[in-house]
């Protein structure tokens, strides 16, 4: 049954999540994660290898369905509304989620019409621009390098301008240059109060971008904190005997 969103309404939560695990077989991946992120706040997720990090952001995603518990995004039950969630949110994976044998261009246009995004070849043009894809919209996405894939992979994330913005180690990949342009890109969706999740390596980037952080490690929340400076992190780290 579907849960219809009602015309305007904005929750105070932009992500809720209640006693949430995920389990492979007899591995538990995720072990009663509570969260809730504010409409409008950058969250980062830090955590080693194995934490939980990206079957959180897939079940977010609603890539992946939690084994219990209850999410709720921008106001919707996952379980009930997992379509008009996608409408809501732009993902970045480690997947790409391209078609190899489109070019750059077919891919945004495929998910721009996907998304029924209005004067989609406008907004075409603004994402290639955001991610410096320009002079690549005609190549084949299988042909290009694996910066070029993680540019593209972004700007397919937000060619339909969501609330919502998931962000599975995007700096995978990106030179320099790319990353510059990313960071101008999550300043503009803060400007604009969307809100964003994000997992990532980097304390130093992280932190500096961060309204609040957790710290994933055996599928738990070991640390959280709000606006920590990197001392107050890594001690945060170090308490809970967790290597980044």
């Amino acid at each position: 049954m579907k849960e219809p969103l009602p015309a305007n309404f904005k929750p105070t939560w932009a992500i809720e999540a209640e006693e949430l695990t995920k389990s492979f077989g007899h591995r538990l991946a995720l072990r009663g994660i509570n969260l809730k992120v504010a409409r409008g706040e950058f969250f980062i997720i830090f955590g080693p290898n194995g934490a939980g990090k990206t079957t959180l952001i897939k079940i977010l995603a609603t890539l992946s369905k939690p084994s219990s518990g209850s999410v709720r995004i921008a106001g919707l039950d996952l379980k009930k509304s997992p379509a008009e969630i996608r409408h809501q949110i732009g993902v970045v994976c480690h997947q790409t989620y391209l078609y190899d044998n489109l070019t750059a261009y077919e891919n945004l246009r495929f998910y721009g019409r996907m998304y029924d995004v209005t004067n989609v070849e406008k907004r075409i043009q603004q994402v290639a621009n955001y991610m410096g894809l320009v002079f690549v919209l005609k190549e084949r996405m299988g042909t290009l390098s694996r910066g070029m894939q993680q540019r593209l992979s972004i700007a397919r994330a937000i060619i339909h301008n969501p609330e919502i913005l998931l962000l599975d180690e995007p700096e995978t990949g990106l030179d320099q240059n790319a990353l510059l342009l990313f960071e101008d890109l999550l300043t503009s969706f803060r400007r604009s109060n969307k809100t964003l999740v994000m997992t990532t390596h980097n304390p130093e980037r992280g932190l500096k971008m961060a309204d609040r952080v957790i710290i994933l490690a055996q599928g738990k929340v070991v640390y959280e904190e709000t606006k920590p400076d990197v001392a107050t992190f890594k001690r945060g780290y170090l308490c809970e005997g967790v290597r980044y």
